[in-house]
């Protein structure tokens, strides 16, 4: 990986790669592709998906809920504080 990342730190000058981007999409799609074929021709998960489903669906919103009250919190801690504060520094100047 490091050594991906040098060449194209390297190689950015050059127009000419810019389409590796649309290629790197294709062969993500084709791989995504060939993870779905692996996963329908496996039984096991097959019979077990309404179990799999329900933990991932159960995980997601855990995630999603998660997320967005460690925002609200970080939010609320540093850009209303932070308006408070300079509000405050600003009257004490005057």
């Amino acid at each position: 990986m490091l050594i991906g990342i040098a060449s194209g730190y390297f190689l950015r000058r050059f127009p000419d790669i810019k389409f590796i981007g649309k290629l790197i999409s294709c062969f993500i799609f084709i791989l995504l592709f060939f993870l779905g074929i692996s996963v329908g021709t496996n039984e096991k998960i097959v019979n077990n998906l309404d179990t799999i489903g329900l933990q991932a669906l159960i995980i997601t919103i855990g995630a999603i809920a998660g997320s967005v009250l460690l925002s609200w919190w970080l939010y609320a801690k540093v850009f209303i504080k932070g308006k408070s504060t300079k509000t405050e520094n600003t009257k004490e100047h005057e």
